[in-house]
């Protein structure tokens, strides 16, 4: 009987890697957004990332304190702004391309998933979700029972909440506004109420809120 050659199955790419995303940060800007199954959409703001630390961000790493560890890092900016600062700092993304254009500004940085195992677990002086990235996972919950175990303890977590008062948890995709878009992923957003409640149920309290330039943060502490 004649064996049949079987065709392996097509390869589904990894959100983050090959996408528009990977495409904005090589380059430096967008357009870019998230965009929901209902056609909603959310501008991601590529060129700020990909610029230096802004006014904002420094009243985030005005409050680092002993290493830190960037949780989706994206470009890198707070990590060499971090390290320029003197800070032991390591960044952590899923995006390749992003982790290339870190290590390209002087930062260290590793292409994986924070649900992964991580150098330093335990250990971390400050943890960082900034940019939106509380919604990794689509979990916030998940996301900040995992962070817990990779800061040290009474570490702290300095974390930007969405601006405006909400709390969902969703599907999307990455787009560029010009019909190329992302396999689908999960993802969240959570404004200050939900964040800080969502913390507390992971061993989390607020020590700090603070808001700049429309942007929101909140201080956590284990």
């Amino acid at each position: 009987m004649p064996t049949r050659e079987l065709t392996p199955p097509a390869r589904i790419p990894a959100p983050w890697r090959s996408d528009p995303y990977a495409d904005a940060v090589s380059a430096g800007r967008g357009p870019l957004f998230l965009r929901r199954t209902d056609g909603w959409m959310l501008p991601l703001e590529v060129e700020r990332w990909c610029a230096e630390a802004d006014p904002s961000d420094l009243t985030v790493l005005d409050r680092c304190h002993g290493p830190v560890i960037d949780i989706g890092c994206g470009p890198g900016r707070l990590v060499t702004a971090l390290a320029a600062r003197g800070h032991p700092v390591l960044g952590v993304d899923l995006s390749p391309a992003a982790v290339d254009r870190t290590r390209r500004s002087g930062g260290t940085a590793l292409c994986r998933s924070v649900f992964d195992p991580l150098p330093g677990e335990g250990r971390w002086g400050t943890a960082l979700l900034i940019d939106g990235n509380v919604g990794i996972g689509g979990d916030p919950a998940a996301l900040l029972g995992r962070v817990a175990r990779v800061t040290a303890p009474g570490g702290l977590l300095l974390a930007e909440a969405a601006a405006a008062d909400v709390d969902e948890r969703v599907e999307v995709r990455v787009d560029d506004g010009r019909g190329r878009t992302g396999p689908p992923f999960p993802w969240a957003r959570v404004g200050v109420t939900a964040l800080t409640r969502y913390a507390s149920r992971a061993g989390w309290y607020a020590a700090e809120q603070w808001a700049v330039s429309g942007r929101a943060f909140v201080a956590l502490r284990r």
